[in-house]
């Protein structure tokens, strides 16, 4: 019963911010698009992405795209909280965005490409190299693929 009150909260929330947005002449309009994140990603491990991000628009064809959040994951028995930094550039804004994509922790720093619906739902994939072991974990490197979606909260169609 929760979950479902919570769900609707979202959803009103999600639908009140679109909706007052789109009410402001276009000159009143940030230039900026930001929201939470959230995401799945497999790299040595499974990790929950949570993160905070903005997204603008250097010319009419393409975005770019600036994140900051946390891996959780649990392994090797205990639950570790990484934080991270991103960059991804979207290389045109047809339906189905491709993207470069670069995340840096204090552990890794992954290279990515992948493709877009829209910059809301991303699906990537890349090779994270490891330069700074955590302690008392194991090496976070390797192939990685990921999924993530991202919730605009003052979008505007104009």
């Amino acid at each position: 019963m929760k979950l479902r009150i919570l769900s609707l909260f979202t959803i009103l929330l999600l639908f009140s911010t679109l909706s007052m947005a789109q009410d402001k002449p276009w000159k009143q309009h940030n230039r900026w698009i930001w929201g939470p994140s959230v995401g799945y990603q497999y790299q040595s491990g499974n990790f929950l992405k949570v993160s905070g991000w903005g997204l603008f628009a250097p010319n009419d064809f393409q975005y770019m795209k600036i994140d900051a959040g946390a891996n959780f994951s649990w392994m090797e028995g205990k639950t570790t909280v990484i934080p991270e930094l991103g960059f991804t550039y979207y290389l045109n804004d047809f339906v189905v965005f491709p993207f470069l994509k670069a995340e840096l922790t204090p552990y890794t720093i992954t290279p990515k490409v992948g493709a877009s619906l829209f910059s809301i739902v991303d699906l990537g994939i890349g090779y994270g190299f490891d330069y700074n072991t955590k302690k008392n974990f194991k090496p976070i490197d390797g192939i990685t693929i990921s999924v993530g979606v991202n919730i605009p909260l003052n979008f505007h169609i104009y």
